[in-house]
């Protein structure tokens, strides 16, 4: 659909630039994105893609609000306490954009239902905040041939990569979960909620980049940031021949 002379206005950035122009912003609007997680990481992702003209986003998450999650997770206020995720970010996106097409999933992701969130979508973020939905979510994608990018915290330091069909894949940089108990969560560990801002803001970046084809995604690259130096650094890693995920065809290896 041609945009209107309110999106006209509204997208005039981002339009301007030789790179998106009129149809790249159609291409944005035409889109759709599914954020697996409504945390510190994905209020910034929801926020800025809702913001940028994303047509579709949906955001799954079973979680409420709770009052230590203000700090870092920006779309949420104190009257939001004891609301759904879901529900008080939609509030949120719709103050941002009236015609946003919204979806709010409150349940988590696990084998009954992965794949048809996942296969409804163009470009899948995963901001969850735990290995077993991080690993499946990458397992699915994998399977059905979805763009994937995803990201996570500890403390002070953040990582994140995009994974796309034929490249890499999650399971060639970590072949499997951790034990149980080797990683702290962040309730124990801790996290500065800045560095939920930087990475997820990184993510919308990459899904921009996905939809519009432009750019060069950090496919094979692992980019980490240390807020405590201030410092960026890209590690880089190769599709592993002797990866689970490299069966033909591809297999869903979560359980």
């Amino acid at each position: 659909m041609p945009l209107t002379d309110e999106q006209l206005e509204r997208y005039s950035r981002q339009i301007v630039l030789r790179e998106v122009g009129g149809v790249g912003q159609e291409k944005l609007a035409s889109s759709s994105v599914l954020i697996v997680g409504a945390g510190g990481l994905g209020c910034p992702v929801a926020i800025y893609l809702s913001a940028s003209g994303i047509g579709s986003v949906t955001v799954a998450d079973p979680d409420e609000v709770d009052l230590s999650n203000l700090p870092r997770q920006v779309a949420f206020s104190t009257g939001d306490v004891g609301r759904k995720k879901v529900d008080a970010l939609e509030d949120h996106l719709s103050g941002l954009r009236s015609n946003l097409v919204y979806g709010g999933f409150d349940r988590r992701l696990d084998a009954s239902n992965v794949q048809e969130r996942v296969g409804d979508c163009d470009v899948v973020i995963d901001s969850s905040d735990n290995f077993e939905t991080r690993f499946l979510v990458a397992d699915t994608c994998h399977h059905l041939g979805k763009p994937l990018v995803t990201a996570s915290l500890f403390q002070f330091d953040g990582q994140l990569t995009t994974i796309l069909p034929g490249g890499p894949c999650y399971r060639c940089l970590y072949r499997e979960p951790p034990p149980p108990g080797r990683v702290p969560p962040c309730q124990e560990a801790g996290v500065l909620g800045v560095v939920a801002g930087v990475i997820g803001s990184i993510q919308a970046a990459e899904a921009i980049k996905i939809i519009l084809g432009q750019g060069d995604p950090l496919v094979g690259r692992l980019l980490y940031y240390r807020a405590q130096d201030g410092w960026f650094r890209t590690l880089r890693y190769r599709k592993d021949p002797s990866c689970p995920c490299s069966e033909t065809p591809p297999q869903i290896v979560s359980k």
